[in-house]
């Protein structure tokens, strides 16, 4: 029996070992973008998106939001309280209805980057593509998203609750690059 064991927990060193050394070879940065259609045209979507303080009413993922003082340069910030913890953003660039962009602002996470949301005007409504222009600092953490979660997860979940929001039901699309 001890023999066994120990079997299952050398297979089980050597499989952790193989995934980090995989992890460590792929690349820390990564471009993803997904795409959505929705009725409402773009100064609803603008709305929805730059009222970060309303966020915990239609993204069940966030329970709350803390607006932070900006930055130096006047940029603004904001912490979403989450599931997974606290995430503190800086609006890095911001075009009226067009164009926002966010940055994660704390480097002790094993993550960073960008989340570009561009928003078109469709006939019918709305187009928003969001863009993340990422890095995953952990090997592991970088296994896992490029073989079993993907770079898209995140950003389709937040497009749906965008889309349950107005009282749709959209299915987002990945976009190349």
């Amino acid at each position: 029996m001890l023999k066994w064991v120990l079997i299952v927990l050398v297979a089980l060193f050597l499989l952790v070992a193989l995934v980090a050394v995989i992890g460590a070879l792929l690349p820390k940065g990564h471009v993803a973008s997904v795409r959505a259609r929705y009725k409402k045209p773009p100064p609803g979507v603008w709305q929805a998106i730059t009222e970060v303080e309303r966020f915990a009413e239609w993204r069940p993922d966030v329970k709350k939001v803390e607006v932070l003082p900006p930055t130096g340069d006047g940029h603004a910030v904001y912490r979403e309280i989450g599931r997974h913890g606290p995430l503190t953003l800086e609006v890095v660039a911001s075009e009226k209805e067009r164009r926002y962009v966010t940055r994660t602002a704390d480097e002790k996470l094993p993550f960073g980057g960008t989340w570009t949301w561009e928003i078109e005007a469709t006939p019918d409504g709305s187009a928003v593509r969001i863009t993340e222009d990422g890095e995953i600092y952990n090997p592991l953490f970088r296994f896992l998203a490029r073989f079993v979660f993907g770079y898209t997860g995140t950003m389709e979940t937040y497009l749906r609750d965008l889309g349950k929001k107005f009282g749709e039901d959209v299915t987002p699309e990945a976009v190349a690059g």
